[in-house]
C-alpha cells in the first residue's frame, strides 16, 4: 500500500486535512478491505511480549539449586558405580523438568486466555458505519469515537467534538488531567476523564508514543499473602530438611559410614523432602481456578487476587445494574413550563445521543410516541454526562428556526442552572422526594429561551426495578459471612426504598455525613468509622466517597470488595482488596479491577467468592499434606538410622517416593473441596498444628512398623527397606485424603475422580514395585496386604486425631476472639 509510518511529532505539525491525505483516509472511515491490508502491513495494535524459546524454557529446569543437587547426586552415584541409582536419579531430574515445564505451560495458557477475554474494545467507523471492534485490529487511518472512561487505544489526532479531559500521567508524569481540543494529539494508554470527541488514528502498536517508551513502563507483580505464606512454609521445610540431614550425616559418619554414599543419600533425602513442585502446584491451582471463574462470567485480572476474594467479608455494591436490572422505564412526566408530556420528553431526547447506547438516553428516547419528530432538529454540539457535572447538554438547530440549548440531569443541578424562585424550588424538590419514595429516580429537563435564559421544563421519572435474584443473592452472601452495603448516587429515599425491598436494611446514610468536610489526607474519627461500619448503605455517593469508604473499612480490619464501572471509580477499585468492574464497565475501571464481570448481577460475585474459597482450601490442603510428609520422612529416617544404624530405605526408594507423590499432587487443582461458610484467611497456626500432629503420628506409625518387622518377622535388611518403602508410599497418599478435609475423610465432598484415580494408580504401582521386585528387593504378596491393612487402620487414627485438633483449635479460637472482643470494648466503646 506504501503508506509510511507517521512520527508523532509530524502528526503534531500536520493539520487534520493533511493527515487524512497522508493516510488515504476520510471522515467516513476506511473500507474493511483497506483496513485488513493495513493490518497486515502495520501489524497488530499491541505490544507483543518477547517470547522465549520453548527449548530454552525447558532447559531452564536443569539450572538452579534443586537441579544442581539432583545432578550432584547423579554424579556421585556414577562415581561409586551405583548405576540403578544413577539411572533413576536422571529419571527424577527429567521428570521434575517435564512436570515443571508442563505446569508452567498450562498456567501461561490460562493467563493468555484470560487476557484475550479482557481485550480492549474501540468504537470505529468503517464502511461509513459505527461498530465496536477489538482495539488490537485498529490501523492508521481509522476513525474512532472516544468518551468518558475510555483508554485511548492508539495515538490519535482529535478532529470533531468540543473537548476531552485526558489523564496521561502514566506516560508524561503530569499529575492533573490535560484538556484536549480539535487538532490536538492524544496518546495511546491515556484515560479519558471527561468529554467526547471523534479522532483519526495516526499510529498503532510499537509505533505509538507509548510503544516507543514501553521499556520505561513496567508492571509490578505483587505476591499475595497466601503465596508468601506458602513460600515461607517452603523455607521452613528446607531448614528442617537440611538441619536433620546434617545431624544424620555427622552421626553416621562417626559410625564409619561410607562418605560418598552418605553424601549421596543425604542429598537425595533433602531433594525428596523439599517441596520442589510447590511453585508449580501454586500457579496451576490458581490458573485452573481462574479459568473456572471465567466460565462463570468473572474474569480474574491477577491470579493472586483469588486469595483476597476468598477472604472478603464486606462487599460494597453499586445499585444500578448490580442490584437492579439497569432496564430503565420512563414514568409519568411532571410538567412545569411545557404544554404536554411529549414536548418534555422530546426536549430530554434532544439532550441525548442514541449512538452512545447510554441506558438513560435510550429510556428517554423510547418514551417518544413518534421518534420522527427528532428529524426536525440537528444536534450541533453534545456534551455527555460526567460524574462531576451530572448532566448532559446539547446545542440544537431547529429547521427554519434559530438555535437553542437543552440539558437534562440531576434535578438539583438543573434547578441551580435555572435560578428558580424558592417556592418553585420547594415544589420541584417535594415532587422529587415523593417520586423517590416510590423508587423513581428523576431527571430535570431545561432549555434556553430566545434570551439564552434557562427555563425549567419539568421532571422525567425513571424506574429501575431490582433484579429478580438480588434478594436471594444478598441472603446467600450473608450466609457466606459477607455483609453487603449498597452504594448509590441516587438520593436517600430511593436508596432506602430499594434497600428495604432487597432485605439489606434501611440504615442508609448520605455519604456527605461522613466525608463532607474531610480532605484526602485527613482520617475520620473512630466513632465516625464505627458508624460507617454499621451502615447498611450510602446514598448520593460520588466516586471519591467510594475510595474513602474502602479506606475506612480496611482500617477496621475488613477485607473489602468494591464494585464500580466509571473512570472515577478506578481509585476505589484499585484500593479495595477486591475491586470488581461490573458488566459494561469502562476500560479504565476494568484496568483497575481485580475481577471483571461479563454478566450483570450480584450472583456472579457470590459464585466467584465460592469458587475462590474452594481454591483457597485446595491450597491449604496441599500445604498441610506437604509439611506432614516432610516431617514424616525426615524425622523417621533420621531416627531409624540413629537408633538402628542402618538405611531404612534406599536412595532409589526415596526417588521413587518423590516421583509417585508428585503425580496425585498435580491433580489437586481439580479436587472437590469443602466450601467454608465464612471468609477465609491464612491461618498459619492451624496449618502448622494440624500438619505437625499428622507428621509426628506418621513417624510413630512408620517407626512402629519398623520395630514390628525387625522383632517379629524374619526379613533381611533389603526386604525391610521394601516394607518401609511401601508403607511410606501407601500412607503418604492416604494422608492426602485426611488432609483435604476438616471433617471425616469419609464425609462429603468426596475426592474428585481424577485425584482418586491418581492416588489409586500410584498405590498399585508402588505395590507392583515391591511385589515383583522392580528396582527393589521383592517381598511376599501377603506382606503387601498386611502393610495395606496396617495403613488403613492408621488412617482412621490420623483422621480422629485431625478432628480432635480442629475441635481444640475451634474452641481456643472462640475463647481468643471473646477475649479480644472484651479487651476492645474496654479500650473503646464502639468495639474498635
Amino acid at each position: 500500500m506504501g503508506i509510511h509510518v507517521i512520527d508523532i511529532e509530524d502528526a503534531h505539525k500536520q493539520s487534520v486535512e493533511d493527515l487524512f491525505k497522508t493516510l488515504n483516509g476520510s471522515a467516513d472511515g476506511l473500507k474493511s478491505t483497506d483496513a485488513q491490508e493495513r493490518l497486515e502491513e502495520y501489524g497488530a495494535n499491541s505490544f507483543q511480549d518477547k517470547k522465549q524459546s520453548a527449548i530454552l524454557k525447558f532447559l531452564r529446569y536443569f539450572w538452579g539449586p534443586i537441579p544442581w543437587m539432583i545432578e550432584v547426586a547423579a554424579t556421585l552415584s556414577a562415581v561409586i558405580k551405583h548405576w540403578p541409582d544413577f539411572i533413576i536419579i536422571l529419571v527424577l531430574l527429567l521428570f521434575n523438568a517435564v512436570v515443571g515445564f508442563w505446569q508452567e505451560h498450562q498456567a501461561s495458557n490460562a493467563v493468555e486466555a484470560l487476557k484475550k477475554q479482557l481485550a480492549l474494545k474501540a468504537r470505529v467507523k468503517r464502511d461509513g458505519k459505527w461498530s465496536e471492534i477489538d482495539s488490537a485490529i485498529l490501523v492508521p487511518g481509522d476513525i474512532i469515537r472516544l468518551r468518558l472512561g475510555d483508554i485511548i487505544p492508539a495515538d490519535i489526532k482529535l478532529y470533531e467534538g468540543d473537548y476531552l479531559s485526558v489523564d496521561q500521567s502514566a506516560l508524561t508524569g503530569e499529575s492533573l488531567p490535560v484538556n484536549k481540543k480539535t487538532g490536538d494529539i492524544g496518546y495511546s494508554g491515556s484515560v479519558v476523564k471527561q468529554g467526547e470527541m471523534v479522532a483519526l488514528v495516526v499510529a498503532t502498536g510499537v509505533n505509538t508514543f507509548f510503544g516507543k517508551t514501553a521499556k520505561l513502563v513496567s508492571t509490578a507483580k505483587s505476591v499475595s499473602h497466601f503465596q508468601k505464606a506458602v513460600l515461607t512454609i517452603g523455607d521452613y521445610l528446607i531448614y528442617i530438611s537440611v538441619g536433620l540431614a546434617v545431624v544424620l550425616f555427622f552421626a553416621m559418619l562417626l559410625r564409619g559410614a561410607d562418605f560418598l554414599r552418605l553424601v549421596q543419600f543425604a542429598l537425595i533425602l533433602i531433594i525428596a523432602a523439599i517441596p520442589v513442585a510447590m511453585p508449580a502446584v501454586l500457579s496451576v491451582t490458581m490458573a485452573i481456578g481462574a479459568m473456572v471463574l471465567a466460565k462463570m462470567k468473572a474474569i480474574v485480572t491477577r491470579l493472586e487476587s483469588i486469595e483476597e476474594m476468598a477472604g472478603m467479608d464486606i462487599l460494597c455494591s453499586d445499585k444500578t445494574g448490580t442490584l437492579t436490572q439497569n432496564k430503565l422505564t420512563l414514568g409519568d412526566p411532571v410538567l412545569f413550563q411545557v404544554k404536554d408530556s411529549q414536548e418534555l420528553i422530546a426536549a430530554g431526547a434532544l439532550a441525548s445521543k442514541a449512538e452512545d447506547q447510554d441506558a438513560i438516553d435510550l429510556a428517554v428516547i423510547a418514551g417518544l410516541k413518534d421518534t420522527g419528530i427528532l428529524n426536525n432538529y440537528t444536534q450541533l454540539k453534545f456534551v455527555p454526562f460526567d460524574p462531576i457535572r451530572k448532566c448532559t447538554e446539547a446545542e440544537i438547530k431547529e429547521k427554519g428556526e434559530g438555535t437553542f440549548r437543552v440539558t437534562k440531569g440531576a434535578p438539583q443541578v438543573i434547578i441551580k442552572l435555572c435560578n428558580l424562585q424558592e417556592d418553585l424550588v420547594k415544589q420541584v424538590n417535594d415532587k422529587v422526594d415523593e417520586l423517590a419514595k416510590q423508587g423513581y429516580r428523576t431527571l430535570g429537563v431545561a432549555r434556553t429561551d430566545s434570551k439564552e435564559a434557562w427555563q425549567f421544563l419539568g421532571l422525567l421519572p425513571l424506574f429501575d426495578p431490582p433484579r429478580e435474584d438480588s434478594a436471594d443473592m444478598i441472603k446467600r452472601a450473608k450466609e457466606h459471612g459477607i455483609q453487603v452495603k449498597m452504594v448509590t448516587g441516587d438520593n436517600i429515599a430511593i436508596a432506602e426504598q430499594i434497600s428495604s425491598r432487597l432485605g439489606l436494611g434501611t440504615h442508609i446514610h448520605m455519604a456527605d455525613e461522613f466525608f463532607g468536610g474531610v480532605s484526602e489526607k485527613t482520617a475520620i474519627s473512630d466513632d465516625m468509622a464505627a458508624r460507617v461500619e454499621s451502615a447498611d448503605g450510602f446514598a448520593q455517593v460520588f466516586p471519591q466517597h467510594k475510595f474513602k469508604i474502602v479506606k475506612v473499612l480496611q482500617r477496621l480490619g475488613h477485607i473489602v470488595g468494591m464494585t464500580g464501572d466509571g473512570v472515577n471509580d478506578a481509585p476505589a477499585l484499585k484500593q479495595a482488596n477486591t475491586g470488581i468492574a461490573v458488566s459494561g464497565a469502562t476500560d479504565a475501571a476494568r484496568a483497575a479491577a481485580a475481577l471483571v464481570l461479563t454478566a450483570p448481577g450480584l450472583s456472579v460475585v457470590i459464585r466467584a467468592v465460592e469458587e475462590a474459597r474452594k481454591i483457597f482450601e485446595r491450597m491449604t490442603s496441599y500445604a498441610i499434606y506437604r509439611i506432614t510428609e516432610t516431617i514424616r520422612i525426615m524425622f523417621f529416617v533420621t531416627l531409624a538410622m540413629i537408633v538402628f544404624n542402618f538405611y531404612p530405605i534406599t536412595a532409589v526408594m526415596i526417588i521413587l517416593l518423590a516421583l509417585l507423590n508428585d503425580l496425585p499432587i498435580m491433580t489437586i487443582a481439580y479436587d472437590n473441596t469443602w466450601l467454608n461458610a465464612n471468609p477465609v484467611r491464612w491461618d498459619m497456626r492451624r496449618i502448622l498444628t494440624v500438619a505437625t500432629v499428622l507428621g509426628l503420628l506418621g513417624v510413630v506409625e512408620t517407626f512402629g512398623l519398623l520395630v514390628i518387622v525387625k522383632l517379629f518377622f524374619k526379613l533381611d535388611n533389603a526386604q525391610i527397606q521394601s516394607v518401609i518403602y511401601l508403607k511410606l508410599a501407601v500412607a503418604g497418599h492416604l494422608t492426602l485424603l485426611v488432609a483435604r478435609s476438616k471433617h471425616s475423610f469419609l464425609s462429603r465432598p468426596y475426592p474428585a475422580k481424577v485425584l482418586l484415580f491418581a492416588i489409586l494408580g500410584t498405590q498399585i504401582v508402588a505395590a507392583l514395585i515391591v511385589g515383583f521386585g522392580i528396582l527393589v528387593t521383592p517381598i511376599p504378596w501377603s506382606y503387601v496386604g498386611y502393610i495395606w491393612a496396617y495403613c488403613i487402620i492408621w488412617i482412621f487414627i490420623e483422621d480422629w486425631a485431625k478432628q480432635q485438633v480442629y475441635h481444640h483449635l475451634k474452641l481456643t479460637g472462640k475463647h481468643h476472639r471473646r477475649f479480644i472482643s472484651k479487651l476492645k470494648q474496654r479500650i473503646h466503646p464502639y468495639g474498635m
